[in-house]
Parts: C-alpha cells; sequence; structure tokens
C-alpha cells in the first residue's frame, strides 16, 4: 500500500489535569466529542521518558465542525514539569496550535466575552487574511485563522473547528522544509516573509526580526477521516537576530506541560516508513501492529524534525462510533483513499460530552 497522509489527526497536550483544561477546551473551541478515554502506562515511549515507562492518562477530543483534535496527556505517576525559562518566539518545537474560525470577528468578541487571555489583537497574516492569538490557563499559545474547510454544522456559538495547523519554530528554515514539505505534502508556499510582525509584539520574545514561511497541501487529502480532518497549513518559524534560541522540550519529557506531538493520521505506514528512512527521518518509534489504546486501537510511530520536534503517524484500525451499543468502525479492510460517509462518523455526536 502507497502511503497516504490523511490529515492531522490530533495535536497532543501535556498537561496537570484534563478534566479542568477539557473544560475550557470546550467552552472555547467546542471540542466536546470523546472518542476514547484511557489509562496505562506508556512502555514504547521509554526513550523519550527518562528510561522509565511512565503511567498517564489520555483522552482524545475533538469537533465535529471539522479540523483535528487535541489527544490531552497527563501524567500520573510523576508530576508534569513545565520548562524552567521563559519560552519564546523563536524557540524550537510546537509554538503554537492553529485553530479554525467560521467568522473569526465573531469568535475574537466570543472570546473576550468569556475572558480569554487574548495576546493580539486582530491582526493581518502576510497572506492578507485575519487571524488573533490567545492563551489557554496552561499558558499554552492558539493562533485562530480563518477556516479554509468545514465538516458539520455543530452550531457552536464561539465558530471554530479544530486543530488547523501548527507554528513551529525551527533553526533553519531551509534545512527544514525538506521534511515538510517533500514527506508532509506542504508543498504549498503561501508566503515567505522577512520581518517583524505586530501579532506577535506582546508575545514573549516577539520583538525581534523573523522568518516565517506558511506552507498547505495543494491537493484535498484522501483517506477515511480526511474530510473530516479538513486542510491543514503548517508555519514554520525562524528567529533572524536571537542566538540563545532552545528547544521548547530541553530537558524535559515527552508528555509534560505543552505541546507534546502533532500528529498525523496515515494510510500505508510500511511505504511512509520507508520514505522517512531514505528523507534521513528515520523511525523512533513504531509500535509495528495494532496498538490497543482501550476503545481505539491502530499502529504508531514517531520520527524527530530536524530540531527534534517530534512528529506522530497513526495508522487507524479500530475506532467508537457508538460505545454504548458497541459499534466500532474497523478500517484494516477498507478502500484506503476513501473517505468514510460523513453520515456514518455523524454517529460521533453520541459521545458528545455535555456540561
Amino acid at each position: 500500500m502507497k502511503k497516504i497522509i490523511c490529515g492531522v489527526q490530533q495535536m497532543g497536550i501535556g498537561v496537570p489535569n484534563v478534566n479542568a483544561i477539557w473544560e475550557w477546551y470546550r467552552t472555547f473551541f467546542g471540542m466536546d466529542i470523546k472518542v476514547f478515554e484511557e489509562a496505562a502506562p506508556a512502555p514504547l515511549m521509554t526513550q523519550y521518558t527518562g528510561g522509565e515507562v511512565q503511567h498517564r492518562t489520555a483522552t482524545l477530543a475533538l469537533s465535529l465542525e471539522g479540523g483535528g483534535g487535541f489527544e490531552i496527556w497527563q501524567y500520573t505517576s510523576r508530576n508534569t514539569e513545565k520548562a524552567t525559562f521563559e519560552i519564546q518566539m523563536g524557540d524550537y518545537g510546537l509554538f503554537a496550535c492553529k485553530m479554525k474560525s467560521k467568522d473569526i470577528r465573531a469568535t475574537y468578541n466570543y472570546f473576550i466575552e468569556k475572558g480569554a487571555e487574548m495576546l493580539s489583537k486582530l491582526e493581518q497574516t502576510p497572506e492578507g487574511k485575519l487571524h488573533f492569538l490567545v492563551k489557554d490557563p496552561n499558558g499554552n499559545l492558539f493562533e485562530v485563522v480563518e477556516g479554509l474547510d468545514w465538516y458539520i454544522d455543530t452550531k457552536f456559538e464561539g465558530k471554530t473547528g479544530g486543530v488547523a495547523g501548527a507554528v513551529i519554530g525551527v533553526s533553519d528554515i531551509d534545512r527544514s522544509l525538506d521534511l515538510y514539505q517533500k514527506v508532509l505534502g506542504y508543498t504549498e508556499v503561501v508566503y515567505d516573509e522577512k520581518r517583524s510582525f505586530k501579532a506577535y509584539q506582546d508575545i514573549p520574545g516577539g520583538k525581534g526580526v523573523f522568518r516565517r514561511v506558511l506552507l498547505r497541501h495543494p491537493e484535498a487529502r484522501k483517506g477515511p477521516f480526511a474530510q473530516m480532518l479538513g486542510a491543514s497549513e503548517i508555519e514554520l518559524i525562524q528567529s533572524i537576530d536571537r542566538t540563545d534560541c532552545r528547544k521548547i522540550f530541553e530537558n524535559r519529557f515527552w508528555g509534560d506541560w505543552g505541546f507534546i506531538h502533532l500528529c498525523f493520521d496515515v494510510q500505508g505506514m510500511n511505504a511512509l516508513k520507508k520514505e522517512c528512512e531514505e528523507a534521513g527521518y528515520p523511525f523512533t518509534i513504531d509500535t509495528g501492529d495494532t496498538f490497543d489504546m482501550g476503545e481505539a486501537g491502530g499502529r504508531f510511530s514517531y520520527i524527530e524534525d530536524a530540531d527534534g520536534t517530534l512528529i506522530e503517524f497513526v495508522e487507524t484500525h479500530k475506532v467508537p462510533l457508538v460505545k454504548k451499543i458497541g459499534w466500532y468502525i474497523h478500517l484494516k479492510k477498507r478502500n484506503p483513499e476513501k473517505h468514510l460517509p460523513k453520515w456514518m462518523l455523524s454517529f460521533m455526536r453520541f459521545s458528545r460530552y455535555k456540561d
């Protein structure tokens, strides 16, 4: 089977309290569908957890408006550690999570009305579209952008959908493009600008000069969940005038406080593995077969980008639709390029968490 990148499945977020922050994510982003919740050890991740098996709880939440979800991840065997330094614009790693909006002015006003900590006013991107930056109660940065597509209208008051991509700090954009364009398919360069940016002025380190390259995939993604996950974009940020940039997860474990990985839903994992090896990004973790996540299952793997940022791939084999009656989607025997019908995925609404 050939490699298929179906879309951004989820942003992994390490948190000190899953239930508290998920309530905030439901209020502000409408992420109210609980795909699964599991408490278990993570024996395959010891390479990134200090050589010891750590225990954790993980909740995968999404919005039926479309876009990627959140894997909200909390250690149960140790404290979730914050960075010991102030993370600044230009540091290496997952700096901000992009979220999409149907009506960005309405979303901006909704966030202000609900008391969110805003980090910018409505500003124009170099593309000429509106966006703004907001901080969650744990200090994670989210960039709300104009959505490119939508899935199901849930009537969410905040007018947002799910994850639309990420802002990633890198040390050398030209070197990083090799992975994000050639392997992950973000071949369209929307803009490539080098200057200071008004929207960043109230972010730590944001007053400097940066090179920003916004990448998109020019063709619609294929695969079972591609329509629901929708279009996404990757923005690479490189500081031009800082000489003290650091890795955001320097001296910390995967799963600690912040954005821990960017996960792509894929088909054809064996072909992807070969391509990553040939490109110089070998799998550092690979389950090799179906890994049971309690209510869901699949094969997952990880690579590191040129600066050590973790990219996860998940080839989904089983996912619950209506858990109360034991209705699951089994994907191994389905056409890997074909979208699952919208009527089928709409049954996920029965997994909605209602406050």
